[in-house]
């Protein structure tokens, strides 16, 4: 086992990624930038945020296309606030680990729980609807997007994954995932779960239905002063005239209003909609707060596109920040399943080694529903004690670590044990090379 070592004072691990099929809008902005910037500061969480550019390739084909999003959505990430020192920010394609333990959990994962994802069912209902084949145009990469999708949250063993309720299969897709690797192979994977915010708004578009690319109906985040105003303008409103009273319930310009404004506006504007203002006023009203909280970022946006050979440095940075956790993770795993050194099983060639007695840890839980573990020695004597851990994987993770890092784990760990002394110290660490050595 080899994930990083951790307790229950540990900061929770939270993921979120952004596939770079196109240019990002004000729902993108609303719905998940804005909120994953202001969540990435607090001090308790550990924030991985990535441009899911593999995820494109299923859908795009456009090379070019796929290469000014990733600037475009980089840039905005950054325009928004995103401290790349803070938090793991980085490219997926630059993080070779992951297409391998997407093969890992493609070995392990079922072909009918595939066949139950939600945009696999789309197309296939789609292709029977107009007569043709069920799998007519569908590409074993759609197919297999929710195991790429597990192995981008699996890979750095993310607690928690920020997603909208349409989302919610794919985290139960990456658990089941999780769970039948870690059965086959031992405790390696967390199981990570769904982050609902219901605070976090949803977007309407240019036409009253939710914001998206695929109803071409988004408005940019960083189009330029004119276009915005422009835009706006555009947003479908009803035939009531100024001095009618107007509804904002189901109202597409008051909602993105609403998105934008502190309780007080909202409720200065909610009033001008009772008292009839006009559709042209209401339009520049909402332009002009959107535009009070986008310019000063469209100005650092467009300051970075114009610099992308500093973003590209900004993302490499980043992915090495990823591999330092994924290179030592995956050696881990290629030894679990196998994938192993053949040099290590000696000059006698591959053989089944004769059972001797070794140290050995166990694992357990207590009545005070912590966790805990215990390493024994040969004769079944207590060499190490833990203290409670809030969760199996904690302690998991601990074990993990002491069998691979030996002494310097049993510094950092020292918290989370009872106290030993020299002699103590010695014995446990003759036992971890023991552990070590019959692994080889």
């Amino acid at each position: 086992m080899s994930l990083s070592t951790s307790s229950s004072n540990a900061p929770t691990r939270f993921l979120t990624g952004i596939t770079t099929s196109g240019t990002p809008h004000m729902g993108n902005y609303v719905g998940l930038v804005r909120p994953s910037v202001r969540f990435s500061r607090r001090s308790d969480v550990q924030s991985f945020y990535f441009l899911a550019d593999y995820h494109s390739l299923i859908k795009i084909s456009d090379p070019a296309r796929i290469q000014r999003s990733t600037l475009e959505i980089a840039a905005a990430w950054l325009a928004c606030g995103l401290d790349p020192e803070r938090v793991t920010f980085y490219r997926q394609s630059d993080i070779p680990e992951i297409p391998e333990l997407t093969w890992f959990l493609t070995c392990v994962t079922g072909k009918g729980i595939l066949n139950r994802a939600h945009a696999y069912k789309a197309s296939v209902d789609k292709n029977i609807a107009k007569g043709e084949d069920a799998d007519a145009d569908v590409t074993a990469g759609l197919f297999m997007y929710p195991v790429l999708m597990g192995a981008d949250i699996l890979m750095f063993n993310a607690h928690k994954v920020p997603v909208g309720r349409d989302q919610i299969q794919h985290i139960e897709m990456a658990r089941d995932m999780a769970q039948r690797f870690n059965h086959l192979y031992g405790e390696h994977f967390v199981l990570p779960e769904a982050e609902i915010d219901e605070a976090v708004a949803t977007l309407p578009g240019l036409d009253g239905r939710k914001m998206s690319k695929s109803y071409d109906n988004t408005i940019p985040l960083f189009v330029p002063r004119a276009q915005l105003q422009k835009l706006i303008g555009g947003i479908v409103t009803d035939s009531r005239a100024p001095g009618e009273p107007k509804d904002t319930e189901g109202s597409a310009l008051f909602q993105i209003y609403e998105a934008f404004a502190d309780t007080a506006e909202t409720a200065s504007l909610r009033q001008a909609f009772a008292d009839g203002i006009g559709w042209g006023d209401a339009k520049q009203a909402v332009f002009e707060r959107i535009d009070r909280e986008i310019a000063p970022m469209r100005a650092h946006y467009e300051a970075l596109l114009a610099d992308p050979a500093q973003i590209e440095k900004t993302l490499l940075a980043g992915a090495e920040k990823a591999r330092a956790l994924s290179r030592p993770f995956m050696t881990d795993l290629r030894h679990a399943v196998g994938l192993r050194n053949l040099a290590a099983q000696g000059a006698g060639g591959v053989r089944k080694a004769a059972k001797v007695a070794k140290p050995s840890f166990k694992q357990y839980r207590e009545r005070d529903g912590q966790f805990y573990f215990k390493l024994l020695d040969a004769r079944g004597e207590v060499l190490l004690q833990s203290r409670g851990f809030a969760a199996p994987q904690d302690a998991g993770r601990a074990i993990g670590a002491l069998q691979k890092q030996r002494e310097t784990a049993l510094a950092e760990l020292a918290g989370q044990l009872e106290p030993m002394d020299e002699t103590q110290t010695l014995a446990v660490l003759d036992a971890l090379q023991m552990l070590a050595d019959a692994a080889e």
